[in-house]
């Protein structure tokens, strides 16, 4: 794809928006309308595609709560597998909507305004899947509310040392602050769909959620100051959060784990993937939609930049655990390094490298950045290397620790394979029914976004 006016250093009025669609009605048509028209051939094809996916989640839920976690190919040494790297993944893919939407908002950056909705809904829906796999991990998942401190006779109080616990305060603190962060953006938009409704059950829903907005001076002043506020919380909300989840593994004794870098640098692999994967939803929304006006070349451009730019930290990290590893001169640690490139799991490593690290690198080239396809193949290999990276942090050090005497492997069964595959379907199952409910794009947003460019 050539690159437009903007790339080649020339002046462009409408960078983040088409110049076509620069009025409040053709903003206003161009969102709000995919929601009101029925719903199209494409949508009902994944639809269908995306439920098969979600009866097979519930099914191996129900069978893992019948036969117990045995089922899986965890044994007396890798007593994590692929729930605990999902919930890692997923809850990275998660925290990167809302630092997304918060942090260019604070920045004042104008592109943010096509993908901030549908950023913090991928948001939502991830969160949820993530606070799945710890509760499906447990022996007795039944008790899983015990993680939370209610009254009680016993005197049962959680275990603040538990990383469990941690997470059972980082992921709800996380996604009640994401929930009301992403309706409070919404509610100028309900308002808009309500006026708008062409069912009277449609007004009164969009109505009631819209809280009785009519778009004064006075609504408007009080919707920006708390939306700003928030998302000063939120950014190192989402950093605290992340960093929680690193600690679950920096905090304890094994080689390989016990890094001080692992805080900042499960931030920056939140981000990384969460980047990748709003490429990946972009595409599929800008497609089926129909916002090529909304959400233009120039924002998968300025979106490759900043997965490049993650990438190189990715590496860096990936070089500093190396390069302490052998400085430290502990054998275990030495040998750890080692086994990550020449062990079991060592295809797997590489693969991870290649994926993060190296075809990553091709963004350098503003053809590449400009390109779609190219875009897309990236952010998936880079979801995938992502991935890779959360079981392969858990099976290297679960497989190679202090005692060569307790070295195992883990080996896939169907059911890991399950709880691998079909979340994914159930998130698509809830973002396409995301998307025929209320619009993807913020509206008052992008109205502002035109009216500044127009001015421009």
């Amino acid at each position: 794809m050539t690159p437009p006016l903007l790339e080649q250093g020339l002046p462009t009025a409408h960078r983040w928006i088409a110049a076509e669609r620069t009025s409040d009605v053709g903003i206003t048509q161009a969102v709000a309308d995919p929601v009101f028209d029925p719903a199209g051939k494409a949508w009902w094809i994944a639809m269908l595609a995306s439920l098969p996916f979600v009866l097979w989640l519930i099914g191996s839920i129900v069978w893992l709560f019948y036969r117990g976690i045995g089922i899986w190919g965890i044994n007396s040494t890798v007593v994590w597998g692929v729930a605990i790297a999902n919930y890692v993944w997923w809850i990275g893919v998660g925290n990167a909507g809302t630092l997304i939407s918060a942090m260019l908002l604070l920045t004042r950056q104008k592109w943010r305004s096509s993908i901030n909705r549908f950023a913090e809904a991928m948001t939502l829906f991830a969160v949820t899947i993530a606070g799945l796999m710890p509760i499906v991990h447990l022996g007795r998942p039944l008790y899983a509310y015990w993680l939370a401190p209610y009254p009680n006779t016993m005197a049962l109080w959680p275990q603040w040392r538990s990383a469990l616990v941690w997470d059972f305060w980082a992921i709800v603190s996380y996604l009640l602050f994401s929930i009301l962060f992403w309706y409070v953006s919404l509610i100028p938009d309900l308002a808009t769909m309500r006026d708008r409704s062409r069912t009277r059950a449609g007004q009164l829903l969009y109505g009631a959620f819209a809280l009785g907005w009519r778009g004064s001076a006075r609504h408007w002043h009080g919707l920006q100051t708390l939306h700003t506020t928030m998302a000063a919380l939120g950014v190192p909300l989402v950093c605290s959060v992340h960093s929680i989840v690193g600690l679950d593994f920096a905090a304890s004794l094994m080689p390989g784990w016990q890094e001080s870098i692992f805080p900042p640098y499960f931030v920056v692999g939140a981000m990384y993937s969460g980047f990748a994967m709003v490429i990946v939803l972009a595409l599929a929304i800008r497609w089926g939609l129909n916002l090529q006006a909304i959400i233009t070349p120039a924002h998968f451009e300025v979106m490759g930049r900043i997965l490049l730019m993650a990438s190189i930290v990715m590496g860096y990290s990936y070089a500093s655990e190396w390069f302490f590893g052998w400085y430290g001169g502990k054998h275990s640690d030495r040998g750890l390094v080692a086994f990550e490139f020449t062990g079991t799991y060592a295809p797997l490593f590489w693969a991870l490298l290649a994926c993060n690290v190296v075809l990553p690198q091709a963004l350098w080239f503003p053809g590449v950045r400009w390109s779609l396809p190219a875009l897309f193949t990236i952010a998936i290999a880079i979801n995938i290397g992502m991935w890779l990276e959360r079981i392969l942090i858990i099976w290297n050090t679960l497989s190679h620790d202090y005692m060569p005497a307790l070295w195992r492997t883990f080996h896939f069964t169907f059911w890991d394979w399950s709880f691998l595959i079909a979340p994914l379907g159930l998130f698509a199952f809830l973002f396409l029914i995301f998307v025929r409910v209320v619009p993807a794009v913020s509206m008052f947003d992008m109205r502002d976004l035109a009216h500044r460019e127009g001015a421009a």
